[in-house]
This record gives C-alpha cells, sequence and structure tokens, in this order.
C-alpha cells in the first residue's frame, strides 16, 4: 500500500482535499478553590481547578453552555449542597462545570499567575 500524499496550498499552509475539522466543544467538571497568589498589594488569589470528569461534546456552542448551566444547577443541589463558597478561608473547593472549545486540561491554570 502506498502512502497518502496531501497537496498543501502553500499561500495558507492548509492541505487541499482535506475536510476541514469540526469544531467541538467539552463540557467538563472541575473542583475549583481558590490559591494564594502572593503577598503584594495585601495579598492576591487566584482560582484553580483539577478536572474530575468530562462529561459530553458538542458541536454546537450555545448547547454546550446550556448544558453546563443545568448541570452547574444541578450540582448546587446535589454535591455543593454543604460545601461553602471558594472565598471562605475554609473553602475545600467547589465543582463546577465548564465548557472547553478544546479537550479539556487536567487542572487550570497551566501556568501559575505573577503579580503585575
Amino acid at each position: 500500500m502506498e502512502p497518502q500524499t496531501t497537496d498543501i496550498d502553500w499561500s495558507t499552509g492548509e492541505e487541499r482535499g482535506v475536510p476541514p475539522r469540526t469544531k467541538v466543544w467539552f463540557v467538563a467538571v472541575y473542583m475549583v478553590d481558590k490559591a494564594f497568589g502572593g503577598h503584594e498589594e495585601g495579598g492576591w488569589w487566584y482560582d484553580v481547578g483539577e478536572l474530575v470528569r468530562v462529561n459530553r461534546s458538542f458541536k454546537n456552542e450555545s448547547l454546550a453552555y446550556a448544558y453546563a448551566r443545568r448541570m452547574n444547577d444541578r450540582l448546587e443541589r446535589t454535591l455543593n449542597k454543604d460545601r461553602r463558597e471558594i472565598s471562605s478561608v475554609l473553602s475545600e473547593g467547589r465543582y463546577s462545570a465548564r465548557v472547553c472549545d478544546d479537550l479539556p486540561t487536567r487542572h487550570f491554570p497551566l501556568l501559575r499567575p505573577h503579580y503585575e
């Protein structure tokens, strides 16, 4: 069997004859909390999240956001019911459904932010 060759449009860098990939949005549940950024300006915090589960994928962005809203409503009534808000120093995190426009990452942010 011969390897397939593709014709490249050198003006755009795209392959000719290859159908474009369909955009996909993922809804994933993360455990979200706050992390201490530093003592600058009296101390600052930032949101961090760890992937719990990828729930669904969608080819329509609006449907993905609608599903995430319903999922967050359900999480508030169930898993987050007795959990403190992440703004509390006693927080142990809260579950949050989020829409990702690419494969969900294992955690966010990927790089620790720095104070400017």
